[in-house]
């Protein structure tokens, strides 16, 4: 018997060095279902609890490895739960390849059960490549072509095919006649460099400058050391944007950190004080937190020209990759002599480090979350591998936690959904089976997604050559970090009919399972529990008991923030008065000087 459509799908799709595809089955993929059989030598298929998380875990697997994500599901409903994490990625620019079923040709158009307009569903998410087969001779071209064009523009691309055009006999070659594509394998990333007359302008631009701050993104993640030297040249800061917090490590001095309302104070001084902005693959979208029009002049470096002067109006606009970029432009940098800006910013660094660990010991009843993720920072290495969620436990992630050289950490930027940050350490564990990654999420999003997912661990953790793989759950029984949003933003006290959550056994959960579960709730114990999690024999749920009335202060807050705050207090918060009481000591902190140690 001759190969089938779905086996040279998979092999084509191998011979793109495709290692991994991440999905859930279902009859309108039984074709490919049993080419995956034929072809077990091929691939490790994941096999996940719901297509969502499928989805999340190939766009964590593109963030991580920078190869192509590839993710599978079924016609209809299972195409329809890949969006959200298809949106993730195709929002963060990341390349990801999603292979979903259809109803047969024989039945399309005919209302037939499970039958939706995929090619309409996916034209948003996937508009730079979806097409459905209706010949097994367009196969190669279609995974050819939504391979290149996931690569080459950073996007979601989608192949739709029908369950009898996976049955059929595969062609491999089509035929030399009128009406047929002829496309072959690989792609070569370029590295881009802008004109040697765009470069000397930014140098102009950036020598001029007495207080220059660089704000860098994941785009710039290749380029840490040329980053690092640019810094010294100009004797400036770099602040991060929360996608990008891996760029650089958090230990030198005058990395200011995370940028924005999850920032820190040094990189909002840092912003609001200097006269020339250099921004390097960020696309860091709250304009609030960055110079005022007219205060500082403005370079930006990023690979895709529609993200230029997308959200500062910079003077000057290079479009080139970001290594290859900063180091053609490093020669005609000068060296600041004068260091007064710098040695400000490190000065306000170590006494932001102690203005953070004076909250993080702050007390509360029954535990401060900042102290989780100090303790956790103390702790940190560079095997170690990061997952966000979308929450407060995100919060403290941006402002509390020092990435060190040699980790990776990630989340949802754009799109900032709840869910991926446990996919997205599960995703990470298959590509690095010898890392610890950790997913740092809250209750709300362990509900909704991640106890399923421990059903995925379980399955798979005894495969792993290291079988760490943490999963910290901050239960607050709140949806804090809306909640919180409702008290600043609209001035509302919290209501407790949308927020309040479930208690739930986290820690136990996991042992029913199999899993490690750490339940914690005394500041004493915080630093014990982490060292059992980072040694154990097995995956772990490490459930922090915490109160939610611990807000993260903004670097800045706005007279109408402080407003709104007052306002929901007045109107009879339920939690007044703990909200009070963790209010006035984490701004006393933030307040009262600190000895420089």
């Amino acid at each position: 018997m001759g190969d089938k459509v779905s086996d040279f799908l998979l092999q084509r799709l191998s011979q793109w060095g495709v290692k991994r595809i991440f999905g859930y089955p279902g009859d309108g993929i039984n074709g490919i279902l049993g080419g995956l059989e034929r072809n077990l030598d091929l691939f490790e298929f994941v096999q996940v609890r719901h297509e969502e998380m499928a989805a999340f875990m190939a766009c964590a697997h593109t963030k991580f490895t920078d190869e192509v994500g590839v993710c599978l599901a079924t016609s209809g409903p299972g195409a329809i739960h890949l969006l959200n994490g298809l949106y993730d990625a195709k929002m963060d620019h990341r390349p990801v390849v999603a292979i979903v079923g259809q109803a047969a040709t024989t039945a399309i158009g005919g209302n037939y059960q499970q039958e939706v307009d995929l090619i309409s569903l996916f034209k948003d998410v996937a508009g730079e490549y979806v097409y459905m087969a209706s010949s097994p001779v367009q196969i190669r071209q279609l995974v050819d072509r939504a391979m290149r064009i996931a690569t080459a523009e950073r996007t979601v691309t989608c192949i739709i095919i029908p369950k009898d055009v996976q049955e059929m006999d595969a062609v491999e070659q089509p035929p030399h006649t009128a009406n047929t594509v002829h496309t072959g394998l690989g792609y070569s990333t370029p590295r881009g460099v802008p004109t040697e007359a765009d470069l000397k302008r930014a140098a102009d631009i950036l020598n001029a400058g007495k207080k220059v701050a660089i704000l860098v993104g994941i785009g710039a993640k290749h380029a840490a050391d040329e980053v690092i030297q640019v810094a010294d040249l100009l004797g400036c800061g770099v602040a991060k944007a929360l996608l990008g917090k891996q760029v650089l490590p958090d230990d030198l001095p005058f990395v200011t950190g995370t940028i924005g309302l999850l920032g820190t104070k040094p990189s909002y001084d840092m912003m609001m004080g200097c006269d020339t902005l250099l921004m390097i693959g960020s696309t860091f979208p709250y304009g609030q937190f960055l110079p005022k029009e007219g205060q500082a002049r403005g370079v930006q470096i990023d690979i895709d020209g529609r993200n230029l002067s997308l959200r500062y109006p910079m003077e000057l606009n290079l479009i080139g990759d970001s290594t290859e970029t900063l180091r053609a432009l490093i020669p005609y940098l000068e060296r600041k002599i004068d260091r007064s800006w710098r040695e400000k910013i490190e000065a306000d660094y170590h006494e932001w480090w102690k203005v953070i660990e004076a909250r993080s010991m702050e007390s509360a009843d029954p535990l401060n979350p900042q102290r989780v993720f100090w303790e956790l920072s103390q702790r940190l290495h560079e095997n170690i591998i990061l997952s966000g969620d979308a929450g407060t436990a995100t919060n403290w992630y941006g402002n509390t936690i020092k990435m060190r050289r040699g980790m990776m950490g990630s989340l949802s930027g754009s799109l900032a959904t709840m869910g991926p940050a446990v996919p997205y350490a599960i995703a990470a564990k298959f590509a690095y089976p010898d890392r610890i990654p950790i997913a740092l999420t809250g209750d709300g999003a362990m509900q909704m997604n991640g106890l399923a997912a421990m059903l995925t661990v379980k399955k798979y953790w005894k495969n792993w050559s290291d079988p760490r793989l943490i999963f910290m759950v901050l239960n607050n029984r709140d949806l804090n970090q809306v909640t919180w949003e409702m008290r600043i933003e609209a001035g509302n006290p919290k209501l407790p009919a949308t927020q309040d959550l479930p208690d739930f056994p986290y820690a136990n959960y996991a042992d029913s399972l199999g899993l490690k579960g750490i339940r914690v709730d005394r500041p004493e114990d915080v630093g014990a529990a982490w060292d059992a999690a980072l040694s154990a024999d097995r995956p772990v749920l490490f459930e922090a008991y915490v109160s939610g009335d611990i807000t993260t202060i903004p670097p800045h807050i706005s007279f109408e923030e402080a407003k709104n705050y007052a306002s929901a207090l007045l109107k009879g918060d339920p939690n007044e008065g703990g909200i009070v009481k963790e209010s006035i000591k984490s701004v006393f902190e933030g307040i009262v000087p600190h000895k420089h140690g």
